[in-house]
C-alpha cells in the first residue's frame, strides 16, 4: 500500500468518523497496534485463524450491521498497517472484531442524532480542500480514491456526513470544555520532567519530491529545483512564501514550510545532520538530499537543552487538557445513547482480555 493509499484510508474512516474507533476512547483510532504487533512476532500461531462471523453482526435500533461490512472495515484497518488478517490468530481477529463493531455502532447512534443538523456547501468545499492538499496532485487523488473503489460523489457524500456528525459532537461538548490557566499549572508542577527538552532546532523547509526509483534525469531535475530555491531564497525572497509556491510537501502551503522545534532524533539524519549544523537564519547552501527528495533548509532558531518554563508550555497544556475533557464528556455521551438504544450484538467475546486503548 502506498503512503497515498494509506492516507486516503485514514481520511476514509474518519469520513465515517466512527467507523474505526474506540468506544473507550471516542475520538481515537482502535488500538490494533498491540494486536498487530503481537501477531507479527508471534510463532507457532495459527496463520489461517478463521472466526465463524453471524449476519448481520450487530442491530442497532432496528439498523443492521453486516458481516461484510465489518470484514471490510477491520480488513482496511490492518492493511492500513501492512498486515494481512491471515496471520492472524483468531482470537486476535476477535479482539480486532470487537474493537471495530464498537466504532460502528457508535457511529449508527452518533448518526441517528445528527441526522437534522445542517451542512453548507462551503463547508463541504473546505473540507475537501484540506484533504486534497495531503496529496501531491489532483490525479494522485483521484487515482487513490479508485483504488479505494470510491466516486467523487460517494466520497463527498462521506464526507457531509463525517461533518454533519462532527458538527453535532461538537455541540455536546460546546461550553462544557473550559480549563483554566490554574488547571494548566497543576498539570505542570505534577509532569515536570515531561517538559525537558534536548538541544532543539526550529526550522522551514522547502521539499522537491524525488520517487523510491527515481531516474538520474529526475534527480537531476529535482537537485536543480532545489539550487533554484536557493538562489531565490539568498536574493531575499521571503522563505515562507517560497515554500508555499514551491514545495511539493502536503501541507506546505498552510504552514510556509515551517516544522517548528525538534530534536535531532526526530527527523532523517541527512536533514537533522545539516539543520543542527547550519546557523540561525540561514539557508543551506547545497540541496539536502534524503529518503524523501531534496530539501531547502532554512533555520530560523535554536534552543539548548533544559526544561520548558510553564509560560512556553501554558498553550500546549491548555490544548491537552481540553481535549482530554471533550474525550471525557463525550465517553459520557456514548454511555447515555447505548444504554437508551436497542443493541443487539452478535460478536462473540474474546477469550483475552479487550484491547485497551491508550
Amino acid at each position: 500500500m502506498t503512503k497515498q493509499s494509506a492516507a486516503l484510508l485514514a481520511i476514509l474512516l474518519s469520513a465515517g468518523l466512527l467507523h474505526a474507533q474506540s468506544s473507550s476512547a471516542p475520538g481515537a483510532t482502535p488500538d490494533l497496534n498491540k494486536m498487530i504487533s503481537e501477531a507479527v512476532s508471534s510463532k507457532g500461531g495459527s496463520s489461517s485463524a478463521s472466526v465463524a462471523l453471524k449476519d448481520p453482526i450487530a442491530v442497532v435500533n432496528g439498523e443492521k450491521i453486516s458481516r461484510a461490512e465489518l470484514e471490510k472495515a477491520f480488513n482496511e484497518a490492518l492493511a492500513s498497517q501492512g498486515v494481512n488478517a491471515a496471520s492472524l490468530t483468531a482470537d486476535q481477529k476477535l479482539q480486532g472484531y470487537n474493537e471495530i463493531l464498537q466504532g460502528m455502532i457508535i457511529e449508527k447512534l452518533v448518526d441517528k442524532q445528527a441526522a437534522d443538523v445542517k451542512v453548507s456547501q462551503d463547508e463541504i468545499d473546505a473540507q475537501l480542500a484540506k484533504i486534497k492538499q495531503q496529496f501531491p496532485s489532483q490525479d494522485v487523488f483521484d487515482s487513490e480514491m479508485k483504488k479505494a473503489g470510491l466516486t467523487q460523489d460517494q466520497f463527498v457524500a462521506n464526507l457531509k456526513r463525517s461533518i454533519r456528525q462532527s458538527k453535532w459532537m461538537q455541540s455536546q461538548v460546546q461550553g462544557k470544555d473550559g480549563v483554566t490557566d490554574a488547571d494548566a499549572k497543576t498539570f505542570y508542577d505534577a509532569n515536570l520532567k515531561e517538559f525537558a527538552n534536548p538541544d532543539l532546532v526550529k526550522a522551514s523547509h522547502i521539499l522537491f519530491r524525488l520517487p523510491p526509483d527515481a531516474t538520474p534525469e529526475q534527480t537531476k531535475a529535482a537537485e536543480k529545483k532545489a539550487k533554484d530555491a536557493i538562489v531565490r531564497a539568498n536574493k531575499g525572497e521571503d522563505f515562507a512564501k517560497l515554500a508555499s509556491e514551491l514545495s511539493e510537501e502536503p501541507g506546505a502551503a498552510q504552514r510556509g514550510g515551517d516544522l517548528g522545534y525538534f530534536p535531532k532524533d526526530k527527523m532523517v539524519p541527512e536533514f537533522a545532520d545539516a539543520a543542527f549544523a547550519q546557523k540561525v537564519g540561514t539557508v543551506s547552501a547545497t540541496p539536502v538530499k534524503t529518503k524523501f527528495g531534496f530539501h531547502v533548509i532554512k533555520v530560523t532558531d535554536k534552543k539548548p537543552a533544559g526544561t520548558a518554563t510553564f509560560d512556553e508550555a501554558k498553550a500546549q497544556i491548555l490544548q491537552f487538557l481540553q481535549a482530554q475533557k471533550r474525550r471525557e464528556i463525550f465517553k459520557g455521551v456514548v454511555t447515555e445513547l447505548k444504554q437508551s438504544a436497542k443493541i443487539e450484538n452478535n460478536l462473540p467475546a474474546p477469550s483475552a482480555p479487550p484491547i485497551q486503548a491508550k
